[in-house]
Formats: C-alpha cells, structure tokens, sequence
C-alpha cells in the first residue's frame, strides 16, 4: 500500500491500497524468516517490511500498513503483531515541506521466527545514527513489487525526505527501506517508504520514526505500571 502527497501543481492521487482478499494466519513455525524487503501482510494491506531490530525482535514498517489482524508473509505466516503505530500522511491533500510527516509501526515479533537483517541485494541494513539524509547523497530504496531502485536524496524536510533520479514505487512499497550502500558494504537505514510528493518518491526519516517510537513505548509502559 502506498499514499501520494500532492503538491500545488500535482494531479488528485489514484487509490493506493492494495486489497488482498484475508489469509487465515498460520501459527509461526522454523521455516518463517523475517527480513527486511519482504512482503508483509496485514488484514487486507500488503507493504514491504522496512527493518528488523535484531536485539529488540521488534520490525518496522510504514503506519498506514496496518490492518486488522496479525502480520503475516505472503503464505499467511505468522510474523507477529502490531505494538504501536503513527499515521498523519494526508492522503490526496496539498501540503508544504514544513508539515511534519510521521509514519511508522512497529510489529513485536513472534519468539519463534528466525530474524534476519539481509536485504535482497545481499547486504546487511544497519542503523548508524552518525549516517543521515542529506540533499544529493545516493539512496535506494526496495519494495515487494519495484525491487531495488537507487538515485539520489532531492530534499530534507521536517521528518521525511524526497528523492529522485531514478527511485521509484509502486502499490505495496510502502513501509519498504531507504538506505545508503556504504562503501564498506552495509547499507545503512536513512527511512521507511512513505508515499509520494508530486513525481518524487518520498520516506520517512529513520531517526524521527525510531524516536517517535521509543517514545510511544516509553508512554505505553509508564501508562500499564
């Protein structure tokens, strides 16, 4: 599933939701593995899975994937289910660069699926704080139904970035990671697919999602002591 944010001179978005008929989940068993660039499934939503904390067993996606029920794979297995989650993106609406974009969830998964955080492309995505979105620096980005595509960061706006020169999506990239291939062959999480913002694919930071995040759990703990 994907939004489109429009600006002024943008058309009116197409629907964005791709619409699966419901899969019963199957309990979690040895063979289900949860990595980054996957399909995942939720309710009748299919995205892409943006990233997987090894140490914590917790997976991010993009908010406006979620969907009723558990997260599954594509054959219905149980991956986990939803912790928390924000969603502002305007879906069809105009806005600026100064509105603040948040989009993200976060999924605990399952102690019996194995963990893995290999992208398609055979590299390792990791978080490295000191690496960040900056106007022209390359990124890709790959999703369920695009694979891998690479350009370059257009803009740095309040909590999400542009891109262009080559990136592209289609429904169900969404919640799908953004990444710089460093030269020593990691790639190093930069945001989680959002949607669009006129012709340039757009994602949410990394480091406005993780500390979102960090303070919803913070909140969810204090609030059930």
């Amino acid at each position: 599933m994907r939004r489109r944010l429009v600006s002024i001179l943008a058309a009116a978005a197409a629907p964005i939701a791709v619409l699966l008929a419901p899969i019963a989940p199957a309990q979690a068993d040895p063979g289900v593995v949860v990595s980054p660039g996957m399909e995942i499934r939720q309710g009748t939503n299919l995205c892409t899975l943006g990233f997987v904390d090894m140490t914590q067993r917790v997976a991010y996606t993009a908010g406006h994937c979620r969907g009723s029920g558990p997260a599954t794979d594509r054959t219905g297995g149980f991956l986990g289910t939803q912790t928390a989650f924000s969603d502002n993106t305007p879906d069809g609406m105009t806005v600026d660069t100064n509105h603040q974009i948040s989009d993200w969830q976060t999924i605990a998964l399952a102690p019996d699926v194995q963990l893995s955080n290999v992208l398609p492309n055979g590299r390792a995505l990791v978080d490295d704080a000191s690496v960040v979105a900056t106007p022209g620096m390359p990124v890709c980005h790959t999703g369920v139904m695009t694979g891998e595509t690479c350009g370059t960061v257009e803009a740095v706006n309040n909590g999400w970035f542009t891109m262009a020169n080559g990136v592209r999506s289609q429904k169900g990239d969404s919640g799908g990671p953004v990444y710089f291939n460093a030269p020593d062959g990691r790639a190093v999480i930069l945001g989680i697919y959002n949607s669009t913002w006129g012709s340039f694919p757009a994602a949410v930071s990394w480091q406005a999602a993780t500390q979102q995040a960090g303070a919803a759990a913070v909140t969810v703990t204090s609030g059930s002591a």
